[in-house]
């Protein structure tokens, strides 16, 4: 759905009188929630034991789960926030909280019962807007390099060492391995992102977005930034730019390069370092950015956020829910790490005698990073969910050499201030 009808339609949302989850209770008075998430089928099957353990709590609730791939979740649920179908417990990320927060698409939860006192303070501010609290962190975690050992070790390439390399270091690597690896592998995937840009400006001093509400990032480190992965494209480092369009829209981990054995590193959050091991078959590694030395760009984050729709017929029942899935062990114990590492403080310690390897090493991540990290992310203002699409289309038009970096820069700039604006 376009933002501008988007935002009408959420808009229409606030003002009509009767619009609700479409939640409902059975004749036997039963009520049923709905709970929305994106991911693949191993997540689904997770969630679906989380549900199952809620309900034998809950003899009253039954809840039905709905979930699809990252890249249909949010145009769907912007369908469904419009038409007042929303689920009752949405699951949301990024700036999407503060968007539909403002709109009034989501419950304060001071309004209804939900323990937050052992979720840390900094986790929580990921859900909270102009002093209301629209969503709890499922949990914790990190934009990280995923490193697949095996692929440096058959190209004869050192790892680099996390406490000190610099994106020059990055990008000799990269090149190094593109000159060893048989075709078909590559160094990463094409790594234009919206978090890397936010990490990558913020080594710079900036930030994708400003504390009042605009741009952050400047024309001269986009132009850096394409400089960079142009370098890396020329040097078949990254695919050529058709590959790179196809691997946008196969945004699971099991179609990644990484998730095949063909990259020997790839920039990702740290919660998919279970998943993409579990899809090559290989012991992969998590390490800190290249050049978080002077100035950190890195930092913690709450990796999903649950929120309640603020239209739903049962909020008290859906807090209930949220309050399990955020703060029971039992919850915790299936859930894992799959969505971070838990949030709340006496999950994580209940979980840890049965986290698998990867999972601790996830834990591992986030406890070293801790003391190294930035300060917390600028989230951006309402119109910024748009912002990923504006990148990938700017983007190709970089990799396709139909934009130079600095054409690129200034679109970008423009096209981002636009869609906030609106």
């Amino acid at each position: 759905m376009p933002r501008r009808l988007t935002a009408l339609c959420l808009a229409g949302l606030v003002l009509a009188a009767s619009a609700c989850s479409g939640s409902s209770g059975g004749d036997d008075g039963t009520i049923e929630l709905r709970f929305g998430w994106w991911g693949n089928n191993d997540r689904a099957a997770a969630t679906q034991k989380v549900i199952d353990a809620f309900e034998a709590k809950n003899p009253g609730i039954t809840v039905k789960g709905t979930y699809t791939d990252f890249n249909s979740y949010f145009d769907r649920l912007a369908t469904e926030v419009a038409g007042g179908r929303a689920p009752d417990v949405i699951t949301l990320g990024g700036a999407y909280p503060r968007e539909y927060g403002d709109r009034g698409a989501l419950l304060d939860l001071s309004k209804v019962a939900l323990k937050t006192d052992k979720i840390g303070a900094a986790a929580l501010g990921n859900g909270m807007f102009d002093g209301v609290q629209y969503g709890v962190p499922t949990g914790v975690n990190a934009i990280s390099v995923v490193v697949n050992e095996s692929v440096f070790d058959k190209a004869g390439v050192e790892l680099p060492d996390q406490d000190t390399w610099t994106w020059d270091d990055f990008k000799r690597i990269a090149r190094d391995l593109a000159a060893k690896l048989p075709d078909g592998s590559f160094a990463l995937a094409d790594p234009t992102r919206t978090d890397m840009l936010d990490a990558f400006s913020r080594q710079r001093g900036e930030a994708l977005y400003t504390a009042d509400g605009k741009v952050g990032i400047s024309e001269q480190t986009l132009v850096e930034w394409w400089t960079m992965t142009l370098e890396l494209r020329d040097a078949r480092a990254t695919p050529p730019a058709s590959q790179t369009a196809e691997l946008i829209t196969q945004p699971a981990p099991e179609q990644s390069l990484m998730g095949r054995g063909l990259a020997a590193m790839q920039f990702d959050w740290s919660n998919q370092l279970t998943a993409l091991r579990k899809a090559s078959g290989q012991p992969l590694k998590l390490i800190r950015l290249p050049g978080e030395t002077p100035t950190p760009g890195m930092w913690l984050q709450a990796s999903q956020i649950y929120s309640i729709n603020a239209k739903s017929e049962h909020p008290a029942e859906a807090a209930e829910l949220v309050d399990f899935l955020v703060n029971s062990v039992d919850a915790g114990k299936i859930i894992l790490a799959d969505r971070g590492i838990p949030a709340n403080s006496e999950v994580r310690e209940g979980i840890q005698s049965v986290l698998t390897d990867d999972e601790k090493a996830q834990a591992a991540f986030i406890d070293e990073l801790t003391p190294k990290a930035g300060p917390p992310l600028v989230i951006g203002p309402t119109g910024s969910t748009d912002t990923p699409k504006i990148l990938d289309r700017v983007n190709a038009e970089v990799l396709f050499d139909r934009q130079t970096p600095a054409e690129a820069a200034a679109d970008f700039v423009e096209q981002v201030a636009t869609a906030i604006k609106q």
